[in-house]
């Protein structure tokens, strides 16, 4: 535990993490909400925001125990980051007494709560009084127990019935900090040694990825600025060679494959493919802001694709007539499987999402696999772990078109945490978020 790990009054943080938690509950997403937070906060806020939305389900929990009606909304929001960064005394920042403290000078200090700052103070200090019976009262909501809506909970267990537990335990966990070496630059045991020579603890993981013991500030990383490494999570690492490993390069013009990476924003599959092979790539994506993300991601590592701002649904506004050796369709998803990096996902989606996601999901495959030529290769990935968006959308896919064969595919890999590890002792990986895959050929019908 730390009480005091920075400047800024904790209360001044308590503030802003509530009021990532009203934006949530409102819809919007926790990164968008932290472009509003003062720069000088935002590390903190999103530290402790981060950490309120893992344990929402247990705070609501606790809450509904203290007070049978809700406050209004910037109180409930403040009392609600308070119990979930106080139920737990292992995994508490903050002393409980300090957090009690400063969370109602947080309410004293606000307009919107400052009528609110003695109901807060004594539905903490209750809880603290109180704290193991009501946090046993907890355990009989599932909600509480996994932090998950209901309907996730539900959806997860009836997709991976021998692994569920395990899924969600993960999903509750801090991702690590993963890099993937550009090895037009350097090596994965040359990185890693870089690393070892200024005192940074990092391992390998998978056959291009560096995992570090502990999180750094990228930018201060040796060699972030000549380009050595991207951040990416050990399982979006397998996209590329997934794609490209026996493909035939010598049916393309001059050995150069001509290769679509559609809704490829921010570029991190879009630059793995360049830096494994030399062919003339194409990033599709439909947001020009994030297509200059891309530019900029790729102009950092020394590499350069075709970026194009256009629509991977309609072809005929953006497409040349010439076809594609290999397209990696990204596709839009529930992002289901990467909720330890943005816990804020589970509070946003709906149950009607995954039918609305999958449908595109669908689209987007039916229009984009007459861009492939005969003999090449396409890669459908999702960041979820719904069948809906995986087994179930390729199946149904394969089905309708004779001419795709699906080739021997990883299918779901589902999230993988070292905090829980060995979560399941059979991947290689052993750290990685929630991912789909499926290869498939294209052969004459």
């Amino acid at each position: 535990m730390q009480d005091n790990p920075t400047q800024v009054p904790l209360w001044r943080q308590l503030q802003g993490a509530a009021s990532l938690l009203m934006a949530v509950r409102d819809g919007q997403s926790m990164t968008a909400a932290l472009e509003d937070v003062d720069a000088a906060l935002r590390p903190g806020v999103q530290s402790l925001g981060f950490h309120a939305l893992r344990w929402l389900g247990r705070a609501e929990a606790l809450r509904q125990q203290l007070a049978k009606r809700p406050p209004p909304p910037e109180a409930d929001a403040l009392l609600c980051v308070a119990l979930a960064l106080a139920w737990n005394d292992a995994d508490a920042p903050y002393t409980p007494y300090v957090l009690v403290d400063q969370a109602v000078e947080a309410a004293k200090r606000s307009e919107a709560t400052t009528h609110q700052a003695s109901f807060i103070n004594g539905c903490l200090r209750r809880f603290l009084r109180e704290r193991d019976e009501l946090v046993a009262v907890t355990q009989r909501s599932p909600q509480a127990v996994w932090n998950h809506p209901q309907w996730w909970i539900d959806r997860v267990r009836k997709d991976h019935p021998d692994s569920w537990q395990e899924i969600l335990n993960a999903n509750n966990t801090r991702a690590p900090l993963v890099l993937r070496i550009n090895e037009r630059k350097t090596s994965q045991a040359a990185y890693i040694r870089a690393l070892s020579a200024i005192n940074i603890e990092a391992s390998p993981v998978g056959k291009q990825g560096v995992i570090l013991a502990s999180a750094r500030a990228v930018p201060s990383l040796p060699g972030f600025i000549e380009g050595h490494f991207s951040v990416q999570d050990a399982a979006a690492q397998l996209a590329a060679p997934l794609l490209l490993e026996g493909l035939n390069t010598q049916s393309a013009a001059g050995g150069r494959p001509r290769i679509l990476d559609a809704c490829a924003a921010p570029g991190g599959k879009t630059a793995h493919l360049l830096e494994m092979v030399d062919g003339d790539v194409t990033a599709l994506d439909i947001d020009a802001r994030r297509c200059e993300r891309i530019e900029q991601n790729l102009s950092r590592l020394g590499l350069q694709a075709h970026i194009v701002v256009g629509d991977a649904a309609r072809p005929d506004t953006w497409w040349d007539g010439k076809l594609y050796d290999a397209i990696l369709l990204d596709a839009p998803c529930t992002a289901s499987g990467i909720v330890r990096r943005h816990p804020d996902v589970r509070w946003l989606r709906r149950p009607t999402d995954i039918a609305q996601l999958a449908a595109i999901q669908a689209q987007l495959l039916k229009t984009l696999w007459p861009l492939l030529k005969p003999g090449g290769r396409l890669v459908y990935c999702t960041c979820s772990v719904f069948r809906a968006e995986g087994d179930t959308q390729i199946q149904t896919f394969v089905a309708h078109h004779t001419d795709a064969r699906l080739m021997p595919s990883p299918g779901h890999l589902l999230p993988q945490s070292r905090a829980v590890a060995p979560v399941f002792p059979d991947n290689l990986l052993r750290e990685h978020d929630g991912f789909y895959y499926a290869l498939l050929e294209k052969h004459n019908a």
